[in-house]
């Protein structure tokens, strides 16, 4: 009874294993300090991962609140920090940028349907204890994925870095291309300023002092600096307060589109009530239902043709550079929303219509609302307003669709986020002497994902460098990641105001200093030194995970494909060795056959289990065998490497047995494992072939053999 209560708490509560130890106030105190210093490290980094997961900054804020206290409570690990990740982050970009435009209401709506998708696929694994299934991402495939992920999460940020926008392409490195040919014309040097000072500020006190918080000093030191420079200048403007004419007609054009694709929305609903009402009156393959099935799509169709060119205007319009002429006796005034940003009199123009009195400040389009006031940004960028509270709870709407679109990436980020967060919480258990429970980790980070879903998170795993942080400041319990999250509660709840000026290029430069530490080239290289097909794996893994960018689903399931193929390879044609007795009695290696053809006795070693896949394999080395050798009258089995025999196996191995025997060749077996001498006993292969056959020891063997000749001998006497 007790056993089965220990059970139920190690599997459904298991903070209660280490609740009890926070009575000691050295413990309390560890993890207090350990809790606040990981906090000032992940509120920075959390709020870098969102704007790289395609979200508003402070959506990283709401997946640092509740998936690590969760992750803490219900996994098995104590010192492990769950939260917002690079690669995880990168792929939740990936998968929704195709669904619906970055930062947009939709785009977040998906990110929280993944996020819980992805919990409920972790929570299932470890409740049916598959956390095995992990295995299924083998080393050399992990190495290639995470190498050319840190180089794509890399070369993602270039455009914050140097401050230009460009229009996201079909694969990765045309981006990238675009980002540095608009960077050599038109790089905005204070954002390039503000990410090297982010950069160096990091890099230097690291190296001064490698227990401070570098991220957080940089964010705040580039914040206080935006702040009192002016980093970033807003203006609201109406429409008609463009003078160019081809801008003016731009924004008029946006401001249609956004009006059709309204009614295009409208017509969408109705055209979908109707549908189900036919479907209902009529049957799911009558001539009326699919009319209007047909129409139904039709106007999908249209719509997402013309979302398609929205972006594309938007984007056009957003590379335009105005500079602004005030009107006589202007007064500027703040927002009613915010006080950041200014509403001024005047007229923008852009360089072709540019007057000699213009404003030599260029401005930029950065949002339209629907009344046609358009947001203008000068300058860098920075966060903005972050809202004030703390994320409520609510049930997203599943679409059954996009679930299913989703479901394919959603497994990927699963293992994916489950093999970094097991493999950091490995590595720290062998330093604490901790057990562990992989199919309990999986169950803590499943419900971090569900519930940080369920109070708007994006999907989460665990972080090498927090983790780090987390155990060196002295982390002892999981209370440590109970006293982070709330530590970004206090900063949900008070301290965002702070934030409004943190520049996005500090974050870029916060994204590509944790990445930094995710390339490891030495480690393809080990696995090419260790094994030259695994090397290969590791190498077309990297490869087309950049190619395939910023799909990278695809590149890791082509090389989990690619080594689970090299894995069976390997089986299907495992080492075989033909040996014989030295002078000293003992087996060599025999490598070149030429002086075999008189020997009467011949030595197999099948260095691998025996099933369907290889027994066509295993006949064909024994035919080799016979071939080479036309005096053979023994064949010796040396079982000492064959682990298991399936059925497959059992028949060949009577097969091979009876047409040996019909060729005056005797089968003996040497060295045969318990569990397959025993298999072979239940089927009656030993009763058949006699037991005398089967001997312990090689020496017994030739002993036997030694013995039958000299009895034919003798006889032949």
């Amino acid at each position: 009874m007790l056993a089965f209560k220990e059970f139920l708490v190690a599997r459904f509560l298991p903070f209660l294993q280490w609740l009890p130890e926070l009575k000691d106030g050295k413990i309390l105190r560890a993890d207090l300090l350990a809790g606040i210093t990981v906090a000032l490290v992940l509120i920075p980094q959390s709020m870098a991962y969102a704007q790289l997961a395609g979200l508003p900054p402070y959506y990283g804020l709401y997946a640092a609140f509740m998936p690590p206290m969760i992750a803490s409570l219900f996994g098995s690990s104590r010192q492990l920090a769950t939260g917002p990740v690079a690669v995880v982050s990168l792929m939740t970009a990936a998968a929704l940028e195709p669904l619906a435009t970055a930062g947009g209401d939709a785009f977040i709506a998906y990110a929280i349907m993944l996020s819980i998708i992805v919990g409920l696929f972790q929570m299932s694994l470890g409740l049916l204890r598959l956390g095995v299934l992990v295995n299924f991402l083998s080393h050399p495939v992990v190495v290639g994925f995470t190498n050319a992920a840190a180089i794509i999460i890399a070369t993602s940020q270039l455009s914050k870095i140097f401050g230009v926008s460009v229009e996201k392409m079909p694969h990765h490195y045309e981006t990238v291309w675009n980002v540095l040919v608009a960077a050599a014309e038109s790089m905005h040097w204070p954002t390039f300023f503000m990410a090297l000072l982010a950069f160096s500020i990091m890099i230097v006190t690291k190296k001064v002092n490698p227990r401070l918080p570098n991220v957080l000093i940089a964010v705040v030191i580039t914040t206080v600096l935006s702040w009192v420079i002016g980093f970033q200048q807003l203006q609201t403007i109406n429409h008609a307060q463009i003078a160019s004419t081809g801008i003016q007609q731009q924004v008029q054009a946006q401001l249609d589109m956004r009006g059709k694709f309204e009614e295009l929305s409208t017509q969408i609903l109705a055209a979908d009530k109707s549908y189900q009402q036919i479907i209902k009156d009529t049957s799911p393959n009558s001539l009326l239902t699919l009319e209007a099935r047909y129409q139904l799509e039709n106007l999908k169709l249209q719509r997402s043709q013309l979302k398609n060119d929205m972006k594309t205007s938007l984007k056009k319009l957003q590379t335009e550079e105005l500079h602004f002429v005030a009107a006589a006796n202007a007064e500027v005034k703040a927002s009613a929303d915010d006080a950041n940003i200014k509403q001024i009199n005047g007229k923008l123009y852009n360089q072709a219509d540019l007057p000699e009195n213009a404003e030599a400040a260029a401005w930029k389009v950065h949002k339209i609302d629907a009344e046609g006031n358009l947001l203008m940004l000068s300058g860098g960028k920075v966060v903005g307003m972050i809202p004030s509270g703390l994320p409520a709870f609510k049930m997203p709407s599943f679409d059954f669709s996009t679930m299913l679109q989703l479901l394919s990436t959603a497994i990927v980020i699963s293992l994916i986020g489950f093999m970094e967060a097991i493999s950091i919480a490995k590595a720290m258990a062998a330093k604490t002497r901790q057990k562990l429970d992989a199919n309990q980790e999986l169950i803590g980070q499943g419900m971090g994902n569900i519930m940080g879903g369920l109070f708007q998170s994006y999907p989460t795993s665990g972080s090498f460098s927090r983790s780090a942080v987390n155990i060196s400041a002295g982390a002892i319990t999981g209370f440590s990641a109970v006293v982070t999250s709330i530590v970004v509660i206090i900063t949900l709840l008070w301290l965002t105001p702070l934030l409004y000026h943190l520049p996005q290029a500090t974050l870029a430069a916060v994204i590509m200093m944790a990445v930094i530490g995710l390339v490891n080239v030495e480690a393809i290289k080990h696995a090419w030194h260790a094994n030259k097909h695994d090397g290969s794996v590791s190498i077309i893994t990297f490869v087309l995970t950049l190619a395939f960018a910023p799909h990278l689903d695809k590149g890791i399931m082509i090389g989990v494909i690619l080594s689970l193929m090299m894995f069976l390879f390997r089986r299907m044609a495992p080492r075989v060795l033909f040996l014989r007795r030295g002078e000293n009695k003992a087996y060599e290696v025999i490598e070149n056959c030429k002086d075999c053809e008189d020997e009467k006795v011949g030595v197999l070693r099948f260095e691998g289990s025996l099933y369907f896949a290889n027994i066509s394999y295993f006949e064909e080395k024994v035919q080799e065998l016979l071939v080479n050798r036309p005096k053979l009258s023994y064949l010796i089995v040396e079982g000492v490497s064959i682990n298991e025999v399936d059925a497959s196996g059992e028949e060949m191995l009577r097969a091979v047995v009876h047409s040996l025997n019909d060729a005056n060749v005797e089968v003996l077996f040497s060295r045969v494992k318990t569990p397959v001498r025993n298999m072979l006993e239940h089927t009656g292969f030993i009763a058949m072939h006699g037991e005398d056959k089967f001997f312990r020891r090689p020496e017994q063997a030739f002993a036997y053999i030694e013995a039958q000749e000299e009895a034919a001998e003798a006889g032949a006497a």
